[in-house]
C-alpha cells in the first residue's frame, strides 16, 4: 500500500510560525521546496492548504490542515473519505516530545501519547496512520508541556530539527520505492544520535511556586549558613579511589 497523502500538522497564523507544534508544517514545507511543489492552493474541502510533490517517482499530495491543531482530524477524515483511502496510505507528520531536538522517527499505528491533533485523527480516521516524528525535546515536566509546544525553539535546536527534517526527505523515496521496512530503517537510523535539549525555563510562568513541596523550600542565599557560602567541598583521595587504603 503506498503513501498518497503527507499531511503535516500545526496552527494556521503568524502567531504561531516557528513554534515547536508547527514542526509537521515545517516538514511539508521542506518537501515542498525539495520536490518543487507544486504552488499551494487553499482547499476548502480539505480545510488546509494543498500542493503536489513528486517522491521517487510518484506524485504525492502535501496538506496543510488550518483547522487547529486539536481538529486535525477533520481535514485528513475529508482527505481520506473523499479519495476512499486506508489510513496505510496516509503519512502525519507531526511534533514529538519524546525525541530530542535532531532525532526524527518513522513508524504505524500507536498511540496519540497526549498530541491532540493524532488524538483528533484517531478519534476520526483509526490509530494505523503512518507517523512521521519531529523530535522537539520535552520541557521536563507536564506542567510546562503547552507553553512549551506553543513557544519557539532555541536557534540551536532549530538547526538540530531542520537537520533532521531535511534527512527524512532525502530518505522518503525509500518509503516508495522499497516500503516501509527498510523506510524506517533508513529514516530512523539516520544521523547521528541528537543531544539532550537544555532545560527549558518559562518565560512567564503562572505561578512561580507551582510544583514545590510545602515541606521542601527551596534555599535563598539568606537560608544558607554562612559557614557554607562560598566554600568549596574538599576533595580526599579517598572522594577519588573510593578503595585506596593507605599503609600501615
Amino acid at each position: 500500500m503506498t503513501v498518497a497523502w503527507i499531511i503535516g500538522l500545526g496552527n494556521p497564523g503568524a502567531k504561531y510560525d516557528g513554534t515547536r507544534h508547527n514542526a509537521g508544517f515545517w516538514l511539508c514545507d521542506e518537501l515542498h521546496r525539495h520536490c518543487g511543489g507544486s504552488p499551494w492552493l487553499n482547499e476548502r474541502k480539505f480545510f488546509g492548504e494543498v500542493s503536489r510533490v513528486t517522491i521517487g517517482g510518484q506524485e504525492v499530495k502535501l496538506l496543510k490542515p488550518d483547522t487547529f491543531m486539536n481538529r486535525s482530524g477533520q481535514a485528513v477524515q475529508a482527505v481520506a473519505q473523499f479519495y476512499k483511502l486506508d489510513p496505510g496510505q496516509l503519512l502525519v507528520a507531526h511534533d514529538e516530545l519524546d525525541l530530542p531536538p535532531g532525532e526524527i522517527k518513522l513508524k504505524q499505528g500507536g498511540g496519540h501519547g497526549g498530541h491532540n491533533g493524532l488524538r483528533d485523527i484517531s478519534a476520526n480516521l483509526g490509530a494505523e496512520y503512518l507517523r512521521l516524528r519531529v523530535g522537539i525535546g520535552h520541557p521536563g515536566h507536564r506542567d510546562q508541556v503547552v507553553n512549551y509546544v506553543l513557544a519557539r525553539p532555541s536557534v540551536s535546536d532549530r538547526q538540530d530539527i531542520e537537520k533532521a527534517i531535511k534527512r527524512s526527505a532525502d530518505a522518503l523515496p525509500v518509503l516508495f520505492a522499497d516500503g516501509l521496512a527498510k523506510a524506517m530503517n533508513s529514516i530512523n537510523g539516520s544521523g547521528k544520535k541528537a543531544r539532550q535539549p537544555k532545560p527549558y525555563k518559562q518565560q512567564k510562568p503562572a505561578n512561580r511556586d507551582a510544583g514545590k513541596s510545602a515541606s521542601q523550600p527551596s534555599a535563598t542565599a539568606s537560608q544558607v549558613p554562612a559557614s557554607q557560602k562560598n566554600e568549596p567541598k574538599k576533595t580526599t583521595l579517598k572522594d577519588l579511589w573510593p578503595s585506596f587504603k593507605p599503609k600501615q
